[in-house]
C-alpha cells in the first residue's frame, strides 16, 4: 500500500485558456494533460489541476483576507507543498520572470513549530496560490 497520499483534483475558473496555458504551463512549468474547447488539464506537481473557461462576465468569487503572522493572506487559495529546495528555486524562477506577488517569499513563523517558507501570487484570472516549504514537514498534523 502506497504511504504518500494520493494527488488531490481541483477545478479552477479562468476567464482565458491561452494565458492559464502560459501561466501554468510555461511559468510554473507544469505539464499539460487533456483538454477540449473549454478546459486543460495540468500537472501540479503531481496533482490534477483543471482550468476550466468562464465568461469573463462572470466574475471569480471575490476573496476576502486573513491576518496570518503579520501578512493579509488571500482566501481562498490554493497551492502546494514542496521541499525547501524545490520552494526556492521556484521563487527564484518567479522573481527572475517579474512575477508580482501578493506576499513576497519569505519565512513565517520563524523559530516556532510550524516554520514555513511561503509566498502567494495570482494567476491571470485573479486565483490566488501560496506555494510553501516547511522546516520539518514530518512534525506538520496533516503529513501524518
Amino acid at each position: 500500500m502506497p504511504t504518500s497520499p494520493p494527488p488531490f483534483h481541483l477545478a479552477i475558473r479562468v476567464h482565458d485558456l491561452a494565458a492559464a496555458r502560459r501561466f501554468y504551463g510555461d511559468l510554473l512549468g507544469c505539464s499539460e494533460g487533456r483538454s477540449a474547447e473549454g478546459w486543460v488539464d495540468f500537472d501540479l506537481y503531481g496533482h490534477q489541476l483543471v482550468c476550466h473557461r468562464c465568461d469573463a462576465a462572470q466574475p471569480l468569487p471575490t476573496g476576502s483576507t486573513n491576518p496570518v503572522d503579520g501578512h493579509d493572506v488571500p482566501v481562498p487559495h490554493f497551492g502546494v507543498v514542496l521541499d525547501l529546495a524545490r520552494w526556492r528555486l521556484l521563487a527564484d524562477r518567479l522573481r527572475r520572470a517579474g512575477v508580482r506577488f501578493v506576499i513576497e517569499p519569505h519565512v513565517r513563523f520563524a523559530g516556532q513549530p510550524g516554520e514555513q517558507a511561503t509566498m502567494f501570487l495570482l494567476d491571470p484570472s485573479g486565483n490566488a496560490l501560496e506555494f510553501k516549504a516547511f522546516a520539518d514537514i514530518e512534525a506538520q498534523p496533516f503529513a501524518r
